[in-house]
């Protein structure tokens, strides 16, 4: 008695690795640049350090106006000096008042 014996197809043996580099070719690519790959994460990283310098350049403006807020309300300035401040900064005066203007280099001495 003969039996016939099927032979297999070469072609059977790539199924899988058809299948499976596809897949794992999908899955290094988007580790590699995907939204939460390594390149983002360089990028974010990059940000995080740009925003904790202007976070710690705000913080450090915000310690130097309180400074000087502590320094105008703690009493040493009397009220007329105060005010004499908030014109000069806000640039501003009263209908009655005088107002002398200086050289920038003159004025240098009173600031």
């Amino acid at each position: 008695m003969h039996t016939k014996q099927k032979r297999r197809s070469w072609l059977s043996q790539l199924v899988v690795p058809a299948i499976t580099l596809p897949c794992l070719a999908y899955f290094v690519f988007h580790a590699q640049s995907g939204r939460y790959g390594t390149e983002a994460s360089i990028a974010l990283e990059q940000e995080l350090a740009r925003k904790q310098a202007d976070y710690d350049r705000l913080v450090d403006t915000r310690e130097a106006l309180e400074t000087r807020v502590r320094l105008l309300s703690d009493g040493t300035l009397e009220r007329d000096m105060i005010d004499e401040r908030a014109r000069r900064s806000l640039n501003l005066s009263n209908e009655d008042e005088v107002t002398i203007l200086l050289n920038p280099a003159t004025d240098i001495n009173r600031q």
